[in-house]
This record gives structure tokens, sequence and C-alpha cells, in this order.
């Protein structure tokens, strides 16, 4: 995939058309978009000669778009009334700290254990996208205490070794703590922020100086992805929104789950080679 990148327009065009789906897909499921920028900028980078970090550097570059998305998407949510502010302010603390640890974590992955971390990962989201059920419960209200703490650190870090913004673990979360589906998806989408923004931060410090990093990188965090997919993303999250309050919920996370999972694949086989 993509082994034919062989000027700056091919690469354009793929940033272009990742960085649409990734918008859409930020306002419609929560995601950030991370799901499906980091298997595109993973090929890329692979592409391009930098097999070494391309995992690191398409996670960390990820994480730092979200910022701006997972902005724009849960303001977009939040002129539904569809955004619970005091959750994201009880559990970002928590949520933070596990984006720190998640990418300190990454870090001390070769780039084939970390491909091989995520694959995992995607498969388990995978599953609970195709066959979580949203009348499955937990309890009436979300955990507070201990629970809220462990909850929230896993999240964090789990989303950061991923490069996703925490919304489909988000979702998950509030959907079997009674929470209804729309207002999951705004909630969860907050959580990109307070996951891209620590996790990029200690990409860019980790990577500093790392060999083999793709051209114009701070660190892990590629500066020109960042700017090309950001600025498209952002534009194209309302849609996202918009559609998400609008289409068939079920049916779009069983065909996310569906590409979740061929890219999980693609990369794990990729990995082994």
């Amino acid at each position: 995939m993509f082994e034919g990148l062989a000027s700056p327009l091919d690469l354009v065009l793929v940033l272009l058309g990742t960085s649409i789906v990734a918008g859409i897909a930020a306002g419609l499921f929560g995601i950030g978009g991370g799901a499906i920028i980091v298997p595109a900028l993973y090929f890329v980078f692979v592409a391009m000669g930098h097999e070494q970090t391309a995992m690191h550097a398409a996670l960390a570059t990820s994480l730092a778009t979200m910022i701006l998305t997972s902005t724009r998407s849960v303001l977009g949510h939040h002129k539904h009334g569809a955004v619970d502010w005091a959750v994201l302010k009880s559990w970002s603390p928590w949520i933070v700290f596990g984006a720190f640890a998640g990418q300190a974590t990454a870090s001390g992955l070769t780039g084939s254990q970390l491909a091989v971390v995520f694959a995992i990962l995607a498969y388990i989201l995978s599953a609970q996208l195709f066959f979580g059920r949203p009348d499955w419960r937990l309890g009436d209200d979300l955990p507070r205490g201990p629970l809220r703490a462990a909850i929230g650190g896993a999240i964090g870090t789990l989303s950061s070794l991923m490069g996703i913004g925490g919304g489909v673990f988000g979702v998950t979360l509030m959907t079997v703590y009674g929470r209804a589906m729309q207002q999951a998806v705004g909630t969860a989408a907050g959580f990109g922020l307070v996951i891209g923004l620590p996790g990029a931060m200690t990409a860019a410090v980790a990577g500093y100086g790392a060999d083999g990093l793709p051209p114009f990188s701070l660190g892990y965090v590629n500066l020109v992805a960042l700017a090309f997919i950001s600025t498209i993303t952002v534009a194209m999250a309302p849609l996202g929104v918009k559609l998400a309050h609008s289409l068939d919920g079920p049916m779009l996370k069983r065909l996310f789950a569906f590409l979740l999972f061929a890219v999980a694949t693609r990369i794990l086989f990729g990995s082994m080679a």
C-alpha cells in the first residue's frame, strides 16, 4: 500500500484523502480520526523509506492533529447540547496522566513492537464496535473515586499508544453506564484534546534527535503532515457531526469495525515482513 509514492503530488493526494475521511470520522464517531490517520501515515512513512520510525511518527502526528480536530468536533456537538462538560472536567486529569504514560511507553518500544501493539488493540476495538450492543449496562452512573482514576488512566494510556482520541473507549464507557449514544459521542470527542496535547508533547520530546525521522519533524511529530491534516480535518469535522445526528449509528459502527480490522491485519503482517 502506497509503495508508489514517487512525488510530492502523490503524498499530497494521500494526505488529502486521509484528512477528509478522518475529519468526517472525528465528528461522526467522536474518535478524533486517529484510527484512520495512524495507518495512512504509517504506510506513507514506510513508502518514503522511514521504516524504523514510521509507527512512532504516525502515532505522534495523529495525536497532534487531534488537538484542533477534537476541539472543533466537541464544539460542534455542544451546539446540539450533546456534551456533558462535568464529565470532561472530572475525568480529564486521569486521562491526561494516562496519555503521558502511553507515549512514554511507546518511546521505549521498537517500531515493529509498536505496530503489533497497535494491531492487537485495533482488533479489540473492532470486535467491540461490531459486537457491542447499545443496551449493555454496567450501571446507571459513571464510576467515581479510585475506579474513575483507573479507567480514566487506562483510556489515556491505550488511546495514546494507538494514536487515537479515546472516543471509542469513551463512547463505550458512557453507553454502558446509561448515557445516550449522541451524548456519549459528543462528550467522548472532548477526550481527544486531553489525550492529544500531552501525548504529542511527550512524543516530540522523546523523539528529539532520533535517527531516521521523516523530514520536517519535531521529535516524532511530523510538522508537514500535521499542518496538512489538521487544516482539512478541522474543516470536515462539522460534516461528521451533522451526519452523526442524522444517520444510522449501529450500521456505521459496523462498517468502521470492518475497516479497522482490515487495517490492523495489514499493519500486523507488514510489521512481520
